[in-house]
């Protein structure tokens, strides 16, 4: 019985840590609520689109196939199906078969895709600062990057899986 309550006392946050938890997520919430408006207010791309236009850019031949695009993203095979289908009436993306993969799909930057991500790139670059960037000193900006290269690692290694779940929170 005693284990019992040592385990579940350890399990809650202290105060301060439930601060800090509380801070991070209204934090990324109003971060990305607010570079959105942004975009939605002054660029012809959301948020969404903006970013699946830097992972293409960056991509060899600007092309990715679905899936690792979807995972670079963050995002659903299926929310990424219907974003890259609305960005593919635009002109700014295609869709083909990957090459030697029947099962495969490819998507790729078109050059009118390019055209767009290079015009909105100074509006969102120019948000990102304003809101994030001149908020914090530039030694709590570099530790901000290398804190979420972690949680990023540590969100990966759970799979996102019932099974990977488990094995982290246990």
């Amino acid at each position: 019985m005693a284990a019992q309550t040592i385990e579940q006392r350890d399990i809650w946050l202290t105060e301060e840590q439930q601060g800090s938890w509380r801070h991070y997520l209204e934090g990324t919430a109003r971060f990305v609520e607010a570079l959105g408006a942004v975009h939605d207010r002054t660029l012809d791309l959301s948020l969404g689109e903006y970013s699946l236009l830097v992972q293409l850019s960056e991509a060899p031949e600007r092309t990715m196939r679905m899936s690792a695009l979807a995972d670079g993203l963050v995002l659903s095979r299926s929310r990424l199906t219907h974003t890259v289908a609305r960005m593919e009436s635009r002109g700014l993306v295609e869709r083909r078969a990957a090459e030697g993969d029947r099962r495969g799909v490819n998507c790729t930057m078109t050059d009118a895709g390019h055209a767009a991500l290079e015009t909105a790139a100074p509006g969102h670059v120019a948000a990102v600062r304003r809101i994030l960037v001149d908020a914090l000193e530039p030694e709590e900006f570099a530790m901000l990057g290398r804190i979420m290269a972690k949680v990023a690692e540590s969100s990966k290694a759970s799979g996102g899986t019932e099974e990977g779940l488990t094995a982290l929170c246990d």
